[in-house]
């Protein structure tokens, strides 16, 4: 996992592979030295047994099973020519040294296409639905996009899809699309909408990515040698209209209108008024119902449950009714069935746990893997500021310096929660 110059193909940029060449590698044992390089020696082993599984197991369920990644789930980069690998921005941490984040603002300086699901978060769901006797179908996506632009895509991949039932498995962000597409009258035959931490009612994640202290968007700054967080917020990550869209509406720990950026600090990296004035529309116009869907949430980890503006600065609340990115109060759906689990938010897609409740339900529209409540939580809630979280992730990391076990670890943990979240007992 050598460094090399801007632009040099990267041990990432290499084993950029379809879902099904990586599957067939791991059934193989091809590569196997590179793919424990970027998976770990025990995820390896975890993901080669799946697909040996996946690969003797037969097709017994004629509904197809689409599985929509969340926001920053799909890779995105740009491609070469035929013989050379595609050239991987998101993510591989080569680029993000190199500064090259800012590749991904939006208008686009240059076109990035969608490289398939990011296999550590969405592979091993993947393998174990297939070994389930599933035929599985992912479907990636520019996750910078409008949420109604890439429901309209979705939507019209549903359609010309030839199976007698559609089925549909969402991470995160990926639920809301499913949800919008699901509006349309020509997707009757999708009959089950399962949705891991989708925010429902919005995610505070989005407002601390446009703020600049989201923990992703501060430790990817702390690899980038040339930008820091509140520049990466400023001009990238809030040009997204994604990103906008998933401002949270009122209700369940807030009080103010958010799409409103007068209700916003005056100091520090803020939204650009006119696109957040149009992102309210996709939660107004938003079904505030889905019989079809049940909703997963992952509970019991620190998670931003609300904020107030104070002293021009945000003021969020800290407690453990959330996943560590969506709250509880915003990852359930009126008139679904909601299941609970004690899990992370990134972890979700990748949890056997999840992954066996996923197949029941899947086949029954049941599970008794997983809780009907949310359970007691901690009463310990903490405030933080955006200007307490900003004193984190300002020392640059030394990729270059860090062994690869290390790497994977960082790149791995970047939703982990800092330590001001942690409430004193």
């Amino acid at each position: 996992m050598s460094d090399g110059p801007a632009g040099a193909i990267s041990v990432y940029d290499r084993m950029c592979r379809s879902d099904a060449e990586l599957c067939a590698m791991l059934a193989r044992g091809n590569a196997r030295r590179e793919l424990t390089a970027v998976f770990g020696a025990a995820e390896y082993a975890q993901l080669a047994a799946l697909a040996r599984q996946a690969q003797r197991a037969r097709r017994r369920h004629a509904a197809a099973v689409y599985i929509l990644p969340g926001i920053m789930g799909t890779q995105l980069g740009a491609l070469r020519t035929t013989d050379i690998p595609a050239d991987l921005l998101w993510l591989d941490p080569q680029d993000v040294v190199g500064g090259a984040l800012t590749r991904l603002r939006l208008p686009a300086t240059e076109e990035l296409v969608s490289l398939g699901a990011i296999p550590f978060s969405y592979l091993a769901l993947q393998l174990r639905l297939r070994a389930g006797g599933f035929n599985v179908v992912v479907h990636d996506y520019d996750w910078r996009q409008s949420l109604e632009g890439l429901a309209a895509a979705f939507a019209a991949r549903l359609r010309a899809d030839p199976a007698p039932q559609l089925r549909i498995v969402a991470h995160s962000m990926g639920g809301l699309i499913a949800r919008r597409a699901m509006q349309e009258r020509e997707l009757a035959r999708v009959q089950q909408l399962i949705t891991l931490g989708t925010p429902h009612r919005g995610s505070f994640g989005a407002v601390q990515a446009i703020r600049g202290t989201y923990p992703v968007v501060r430790r990817l700054a702390a690899l980038d040698r040339l930008h820091d967080a509140e520049f990466l917020a400023a001009r990238v990550f809030s040009s997204f209209p994604s990103i906008n869209q998933m401002v949270p509406p009122p209700g369940s720990g807030l009080a103010a209108d958010l799409f409103d950026a007068g209700n916003w600090p005056r100091t520090g990296p803020r939204p650009d008024v006119q696109m957040l004035a149009a992102a309210r529309s996709f939660f107004e116009t938003l079904s505030p119902t889905e019989p079809r869907c049940i909703a997963i949430s992952g509970t019991r980890q620190r998670t931003v449950t609300g904020l107030q503006l104070v002293d021009d600065d945000f003021r969020y609340e800290v407690s453990d009714a959330g996943d560590g990115t969506v709250p509880l109060a915003r990852s359930q759906l009126a008139g679904s069935d909601n299941y609970f689990v004690r899990c992370e938010h990134s972890a979700l897609p990748r949890s056997a746990t999840v992954a066996r409740a996923v197949l029941e339900l899947l086949r029954r529209g049941r599970t008794t893997r997983l809780a009907t409540t949310p359970g007691p939580g901690s009463a310990h809630a903490v405030t933080v500021s955006d200007a307490q979280l900003r004193t984190t992730w300002n020392t640059k990391v030394d990729w270059a310096a860090l062994a690869p076990a290390a790497r994977r670890a960082y790149l791995n943990q970047l939703n982990q929660p800092p330590r001001q979240y942690v409430a004193v007992t």
